[in-house]
């Protein structure tokens, strides 16, 4: 029987440790109620601590003129206009006391001169807004959040992975899941879940995410009865590592940029001014000398090509590969070292400004930054969709349950801006905790279903009864996932096709009949093998949901890039791609119209232009 499985009891439950995970799991606690928070590897490995250049948020500490408005209007326009516009009012409005809440607690910013919260420019930012720590702002975020959070009572279940959320007539009443190390099955009861899983480029065979990214808490979601939205919008960062394999795609923080980085080809030619959107005519420099004056924070002068959106440096990346014109290994050149003209004693410069970076590219690529380019080339970084959620409560379509974060969509609309996803992280992670204890207090504990628990472990199981037969066509878990990354790397990459879309659909349901025969051997304890079949369910699932949104939609937005519709489709633009899991265990696609901006918002984007 179930209840032969350790059971723990909590008011609410947050499942992933980030920073949406720990600023719920905080905000709920203060609230007072019993919280519980689960990882999937060791509190503080969070692929948060990756995140790099800064959080954004219009202090207008270096540009006086920033102001939410403005950031609001910022959003909207990199998101294609298909952004939830609620959650980018509330972003936008309350980042700031986000930001002034970490320093609170402790968060040890870069300053300006006169003592304030140092922000630097951005891609997609018509101000400097990115708070930041050097090109560490992730783990200094997870730094402060745990350390404010161990004293608020939390408990934390360490390396311990979810294999379904349990329900009690449609409500979810808490998750099951296993201790990775040891392999024994535990219950989690829970009046409220929070899901807060981070993202799903592990779908992807070069990818910016840590082994953990494939998708659990979206796949979690779908598969007990939650929409989601949007999953066609990928983004694909411009600067991953190129050279060596070992390394490829780990991320190069769009800082670089933010400092003063230019892109060249093999030519040494600076090739992003070769194609400035129309819409960013007027931001953008032709002129590179302004192009430096504006990474310097001059108020005065206009962007380099260089920080356009992330979408639009990828595909000219791209474009410079695909015309011969890339580096050695299949990329393009970012050079940073170039400011030796510019300021006296560089290297110390570049030492101090991006410690991280120059120590990942000496460790890993033997290469000095600040006297050398660095090899780059485009990288799978995030995902725009997601669990469609309420834009002030972060509840889902089922009761009990909310989301935060990379998993949850909305935000971000078609593409996100860089520094974005780590204000998100804190705007929305106290806003879903916040909801969700208020839920737990107003709703009893529902009953756990032995026949559901007992149905998750035999699930759970089943590879290793496969390796323990002499069965034909049977296969180990890596191979398959292996073939998934590729073919989705390969067929619903950055540009896309139709045929290879469709190519990709059935390829996907061939794989999915693959992974119903996979095999693990030995025991449940330590078994990287076992890891890998489970987490098979949740790549296939959220491969299949990006495959059809973007077949269905037949245009060019933001981080969906159809070679077959280059152009944008202004109806396209009325509606958002909605999927959900019919009576029969199918995936459903429905276009659910995006509501009209209200009028003080509209009036807002017209100041703005």
């Amino acid at each position: 029987m179930a209840t032969n499985y350790e059971t723990h009891e909590y008011d609410v439950l947050v499942i992933g440790a980030g920073g949406a995970g720990l600023r719920a799991a905080i905000e709920a606690s203060a609230a007072g109620v019993k919280v519980g928070l689960v990882c999937k590897s060791l509190l503080g490995k969070a692929h948060t601590v990756m995140a790099e250049g800064g959080m954004a948020a219009a202090m207008g500490n270096v540009d006086d003129r920033d102001n939410w408005k403005v950031h609001f209007a910022d959003t909207m326009r990199g998101g294609q206009y298909v952004n939830n516009w609620r959650m980018a009012e509330l972003h936008a409005k309350e980042a700031p006391a986000r930001v002034h809440e970490l320093e609170a607690w402790g968060a040890v910013f870069d300053r300006t001169k006169d003592g304030k919260i140092l922000q630097r420019n951005f891609g997609g930012h018509k101000y400097p807004r990115l708070a930041h720590v050097g090109d560490r702002t992730g783990l200094e975020m997870i730094r402060t959040l745990q350390d404010h959070g161990i004293h608020q009572g939390i408990t934390v279940h360490m390396e311990y992975t979810i294999i379904s959320l349990l329900q009690d007539g449609g409500r979810v009443v808490g998750a099951f899941g296993y201790d990775r190390e040891r392999g024994r099955f535990r219950i989690f009861k829970a009046k409220a879940v929070v899901l807060s899983t981070g993202g799903l480029g592990r779908a992807f065979k070069i990818t910016t995410n840590s082994w953990e990214g494939t998708g659990d808490g979206v796949s979690l979601a779908y598969h007990a009865g939650a929409e989601l939205l949007d999953m066609e919008y990928i983004q694909f960062h411009p600067t991953g590592m190129v050279w060596p394999p070992s390394v490829q795609g780990l991320l190069i923080t769009e800082a670089v940029r933010g400092e003063g980085g230019v892109l060249r080809n093999k030519d040494g030619k600076r090739f992003m001014y070769d194609d400035i959107p129309d819409n960013y005519k007027s931001q953008t420099s032709t002129d590179p000398e302004e192009g430096w004056r504006y990474t310097q924070g001059d108020k005065n002068a206009k962007r380099p090509p260089e920080l356009l959106t992330r979408d639009h440096v990828a595909r000219c990346i791209r474009r410079e590969v695909k015309a011969g014109r890339g580096s050695p290994h299949g990329g393009v050149f970012l050079d940073i070292c170039w400011i030796k003209e510019k300021i006296p004693n560089s290297a110390e410069h570049i030492k101090k400004k991006l410690p991280s970076m120059y120590h990942q590219f000496m460790q890993l690529a033997n290469l000095d930054i600040t006297k050398e380019p660095m090899e780059i080339g485009p990288t799978t970084h995030y995902a725009m969709g997601g669990i469609r959620v309420n834009g002030d409560t972060q509840a889902t379509n089922v009761p009990g349950l909310f989301a935060a974060g990379e998993c949850a969509a909305g935000l971000h609309g078609a593409n996100r801006l860089g520094g974005n996803s780590l204000s998100d992280l804190i705007v929305f992670g106290k806003r879903a905790g916040e909801y969700a204890a208020k839920y737990a207090q107003e709703n009893s504990a529902g009953q756990i279903n032995d026949a559901q628990v007992e149905a998750a472990a035999r699930e759970a199981l089943e590879p290793f009864d496969r390796g323990a037969t002499t069965a034909a066509n049977i296969e180990g878990p890596y191979q398959v996932q292996y073939d998934l990354q590729s073919m989705m790397q390969e067929l619903v990459g950055i540009v896309r096709l139709e045929n290879e879309m469709s190519r990709a659909l059935d390829g996907i349901g061939k794989l999915k009949e693959r992974a119903a025969k996979i095999a693990v051997y030995g025991h449940r304890e330590y078994n990287p093998g076992w890891h890998t079949a489970i987490d098979l369910k949740h790549l296939l699932t959220i491969s299949e949901a990006i495959t059809r949104s973007a077949l269905d939609r037949k245009e060019s937005r933001g981080g969906h890039f159809r070679e077959d519709f280059p152009d944008k489709d202004p109806a396209a633009a009325k509606y958002n791609n909605v999927l959900s899991k019919a009576a029969d265990g199918s995936m459903k696609l429905r276009h659910e119209p995006i509501p009209a901006l209200p009028e003080h918002l509209k009036q807002v984007i017209e100041e703005m232009k």
